[in-house]
């Protein structure tokens, strides 16, 4: 197990480039086990919840072969297995992706219940709803789900709730269904139109992505493809909040400013200086006289779950109180505490908090309780007084691309300490 070290204080300065996308990945590596063919995918990132997606492609049977850092070719040709190891599965979330690519291409799945981070209650009914739609039996058991279709048949599935991962296992499960199945009230994350992207071509018909109806006409057979991932928003976006916390000038490359409109839109009202220059953004931190903001996460294209925890650490040192509601995850605020050791004044109630700034923060022995919470570790200790230790970091493994050699390259002063269990 790993730590990192910060000494806080030190500038950013410099250029960094956002890798591909985590959301978009995890679900894109499953979607290849649909393919006839072998698929080469491209700006691939290197984050643990992607070497486990691929791990247990490898463990199933099928053949994956790095091309180089960010690009790995994948086969499944062959490929018979329709059950994913039970402890490889278990180590993420994203796991219940092959629930989806596998009742497509077999009529059948095995899948351990999901982990990941622990974000309270995260249940996949509406996943199960639309798989039983087109006609699969479900039955869990002892943790596992199991799923068989004598034939899998396309049908009108409305999801209760907006779901990414429901509306990606969806569309896994219905492009190779026969005849139409229609999606109402789908998600419209732009990593579900990198995954359609994909699928559309190999051969799937879809239309739709991007807007709450989706529309997929079943094909017989899908073909061999390379395709270029996405870059990741919410890296991207966590790197915007950091330049802002702790830059002088620092350049975010290959990102994708439409995917980040709601949070740029934040940083703006609270004083933050930037520039867009074609697929890059400048920071620029001469501004370190904050506005405090109120911010409700909301589906896209509001404002991300997963960039309140990050922009939380930024408001302690905005002028004033500034309120956040989490209405996706209600109990994702285990941030707080942790950002409170370090000198922070937030409040919680409920499914808001309130934080009090400005606060000095100070250096201080923290845990990383989930993946984001992570990162708002790290832009917390980047600006402390002192020095930070953030334990439990393969949370932070999990979602950002060797991002401590990056924020080495821009003048931090952090260090990777292995640690005894």
């Amino acid at each position: 197990m790993d730590k990192f070290v910060i000494h806080g204080g030190h500038r950013l300065s410099g250029e960094i480039e956002v890798s591909g996308a985590k959301n978009a990945a995890v679900a894109l590596i499953p979607a290849v086990l649909l393919c006839d063919e072998p698929c080469i995918l491209e700006n691939v990132p290197e984050i643990s919840d992607v070497s486990i997606s691929l791990r247990i492609l490898y463990e199933m049977g099928a053949q994956v072969d790095y091309i180089n850092r960010t690009t790995v070719r994948i086969s499944t040709v062959g490929l018979k297995n329709f059950c994913v190891p039970y402890e490889s599965a278990r180590r993420m979330r994203a796991s219940y992706y092959f629930l989806g690519a596998l009742l497509g291409k077999f009529g059948k799945a095995r899948v351990s219940m999901p982990g990941g981070c622990p974000l309270g209650d995260r249940p996949i009914d509406q996943h199960l709803k639309a798989f039983s739609a087109l006609g699969a039996k479900c039955d869990i058991q002892h943790g596992m789900v199991d799923l068989t279709a004598e034939k899998l048949t396309g049908n009108q599935i409305y999801l209760d709730v907006v779901s990414v991962g429901a509306t990606m296992n969806a569309m896994l499960a219905a492009v190779r269904a026969e005849g139409l199945t229609v999606i109402e009230n789908a998600a419209k994350e732009p990593e579900i139109i990198d995954v359609v992207n994909l699928l559309t071509k190999m051969g799937a018909k879809i239309r739709g992505a991007g807007t709450d109806t989706i529309t997929i006409e079943g094909v017989e057979h899908l073909k061999g493809c390379t395709h270029e991932i996405i870059p990741d928003r919410i890296e991207a976006g966590t790197f915007l909040i950091m330049a802002a916390a702790a830059g002088e000038r620092v350049i975010i490359q290959n990102i994708i400013p439409q995917h980040l409109e709601s949070l740029i839109s934040k940083l703006k009202e609270m004083g933050v200086k930037m520039e867009n220059v074609g697929d890059s953004i400048i920071v620029y931190g001469d501004n370190k006289n904050f506005n405090a903001v109120d911010v409700r996460t909301q589906v896209y294209p509001g404002f991300a779950t997963d960039l309140q925890q990050p922009l939380t650490a930024l408001l302690t040192q905005a002028n004033g109180q500034s309120q956040v509601i989490e209405t996706i995850y209600p109990e994702r605020f285990r941030h707080c505490e942790q950002l409170n050791k370090m000198g922070a004044n937030i409040e919680l109630d409920e499914s808001m908090c309130y934080i009090n700034g400005k606060t000095p923060l100070k250096g201080a022995k923290v845990e990383a309780t989930d993946l984001r919470c992570g990162a708002a570790l790290l832009i917390a200790g980047l600006i402390a007084d002192g020095i930070t230790e953030i334990s439990n970091v393969y949370h932070i493994d999990r979602g950002y691309a060797n991002i401590d050699q990056k924020l080495i390259t821009l003048g931090a002063v952090i260090r990777r300490i292995k640690v005894d269990d």
